[in-house]
């Protein structure tokens, strides 16, 4: 069964937040409501909506950095194409690529990985798996 969670994301302005998925991550829009400052995002399978804020589902007061407490994990083929479309639009990582081995179960996953905040504070952790191991 395919993930069914999909975060929708309250952001400051839906103009900037949009230009930052897709025209340097990446994103594609599956589709979007213009006029209600709203898109459903999508890359590699992951999806995401953006909605500048409105009032709604706003449960404390927003303050930059949004998403406290969170990092969305977002799984691709390939790392080096996003970090480098980040360093040429002069966006730096929040944590550099590094290789992490994580255990599940009676192995370990290994990921290429890195962090990077949105616009609005949301930290995005991209993940590219590298391969899997015994444990002995």
């Amino acid at each position: 069964m395919p993930n069914t969670l999909i975060p929708e994301l309250l952001v400051f302005s839906f103009k900037k937040s949009l230009h930052f998925y897709t025209n340097i991550l990446g994103f594609k829009i599956d589709y979007d409501r213009p006029e209600k400052k709203f898109a459903m995002l999508s890359f590699e399978g992951s999806k995401i909506m953006i909605n500048e804020r409105n009032g709604y589902w706003e449960t404390g007061v927003l303050e930059y950095p949004l998403g406290r407490g969170i990092n969305l994990e977002i799984k691709v083929s390939q790392l080096n194409n996003l970090v480098n479309s980040l360093q040429a639009n002069s966006i730096n990582l929040y944590q550099n690529v590094e290789e992490i081995w994580y255990r599940r179960g009676k192995e370990e996953i290994g990921l290429r990985e890195f962090l990077v905040q949105d616009p609005d504070g949301y930290l995005l952790r991209f993940s590219q798996e590298i391969g899997v191991r015994k444990l002995i």
